[in-house]
């Protein structure tokens, strides 16, 4: 399930269980492991595959600074890929609760070494998870192949330098901004207001020449658990625009509230709950620390549901 694979047209059946769903990712860039086009590569993989997750930060909610050494973090994201990571995302400013910004510089010297050593060591097909940017730019040129950005474009620079560079994008939801968007959060419609927000975005990218879309609800950015539960029980009317979904639950503080008192890192088991649960929705990809487990959990659900 995690791993890319050849390209096959579908059916046009809409009775394909979840598990079994081709999924297709478009770049105008060469990306390891896609298959070459009329119109670029195409990343294929069936069901729910797994990005990765490589926080090369100090202060991260769950792992900061375990991988701040580009060495460290290098060693990691081949471990990652060798559990099965499709794609592996790397961030160099948390965007956790009340997390301060941090410089375009900071943030540069955090994460291109990193991308510069998956690059040559690895073949991965890598995200950087940044909404700036400079750092973008910086890190496409540098090897990246895809832009995962928490505010979902919101900058016109980031279309223009997604079109430009030919790479496809993770549009996000976030209500406010790192620093203050846990405070107080509301919403009329949790889940028409955010649905109506990706889409729009989406529409908006692909408009503006951006290869592709993910859409990501932002579980955890500026919503309570209520709105946290409200968007993953409506995950279908999110797949249902046609946009592959991704779903980032891993180790949030929604599992703690849900389940009691742990620390971020005990949070694995909750997280695979969660994933398992919009792998049954029908989402493309979940973002994860813990890539094995998740590997061995979809490829056993999968065979329980295929």
């Amino acid at each position: 399930m995690a791993r890319s694979q050849a390209c096959h047209s579908d059916d046009g059946s809409d009775t394909i269980p979840a598990v079994m769903t081709e999924r297709r990712l478009r770049f105008e860039r060469k990306v390891p492991g896609a298959v070459r086009t009329r119109d670029g590569y195409e990343l294929c993989w069936q069901g729910t595959a797994i990005m990765g997750i490589i926080n090369v930060t100090p202060d991260s909610f769950s792992d900061g600074g375990l991988y701040d050494d580009p060495r460290v973090a290098l060693h990691h994201a081949r471990e990652l890929l060798a559990a099965g990571a499709l794609l592996l995302d790397v961030g160099g400013e948390s965007t956790r609760p009340g997390a301060a910004a941090v410089t375009v510089h900071e943030e540069l010297d955090r994460v291109l070494p990193v991308i510069k050593g998956l690059r040559d060591d690895t073949g991965a097909v890598i995200s950087i998870d940044t909404s700036k940017p400079e750092v973008a730019e910086r890190a496409l040129a540098a090897g990246t192949h895809l832009v995962n950005d928490v505010t979902g474009l919101g900058n016109p620079e980031m279309l223009t330098l997604c079109a430009r560079a030919g790479a496809p994008a993770v549009i996000m939801h976030m209500q406010g901004e790192p620093g203050t968007m846990q405070l107080d959060p509301r919403y009329r419609d949790v889940v028409a207001e955010v649905r109506s927000f990706l889409t729009a975005r989406a529409r908006a990218a692909l408009q503006a020449g951006v290869p592709d879309v993910m859409i990501d609800p932002g579980i955890g950015f500026g919503k309570t658990l209520a709105h946290n539960l409200a968007l993953l029980r409506s995950l279908p009317e999110l797949v249902a625009t046609g946009y592959p979904v991704l779903v980032g639950g891993s180790r949030k503080r929604l599992i703690e509230a849900l389940a009691g008192d742990s620390a971020p890192a005990e949070r694995d088991p909750g997280s695979l709950a969660l994933h398992l649960f919009a792998a049954a929705k029908g989402v493309a990809m979940v973002r994860a620390h813990r890539v094995g487990m998740h590997r061995q959990a979809l490829a056993v659900w999968g065979a329980l549901h295929g």
